[in-house]
């Protein structure tokens, strides 16, 4: 599984007309499935996500994590975190995974992140969303379960 996560104040998640999320500060993570993920990437995301050190400490050093600080996640299926370019103008994206298996997988990623005690909201699965965000820093990080970056 792949994320780009930010550091956000605000996040608000929109479909259509509808605000299906909206949060204060924590962190926005735009998250793709790849064909060989599975329930473990899935739980490992979740646990880099909740204890990923990018919060301000008392000394003004990124130190602290969502569960530290009581932010919250937002949890935003990306497919195109595995579009490949590298042959053309026109990606590629043979290696994400197809809807069935991408869809339980980022449920997994939410469910695990709640039990962890941290607040969860989503986008919708298979939407065309707009996501709105205020980046804090900017601070913005890959993540690859994989550890290819």
């Amino acid at each position: 599984m792949r994320a780009v996560v930010q550091r956000v104040g605000s996040a608000r998640i929109r479909v259509g007309d509808e605000c299906v999320g909206e949060m204060g500060e924590g962190l926005l993570a735009l998250v793709g499935v790849g064909r060989d993920d599975g329930p473990k990437q899935a739980e490992d995301l979740a646990s880099k996500l909740v204890h990923l050190r990018v919060f301000l400490d008392e000394n003004g050093k990124m130190n602290r994590s969502l569960i530290d600080t009581g932010g919250q996640l937002g949890v935003v299926s990306q497919f195109t975190l595995f579009g490949d370019a590298r042959r053309g103008r026109r990606p590629s994206y043979a290696d994400a995974a197809p809807p069935e298996q991408a869809e339980p997988l980022i449920r997994a990623v939410i469910e695990a992140a709640g039990a962890a005690g941290v607040s969860v909201v989503t986008g919708r699965f298979r939407a065309m969303m707009e996501v709105e965000l205020v980046n804090l820093g900017p601070v913005t990080i890959l993540l690859d379960t994989d550890r290819r970056f």
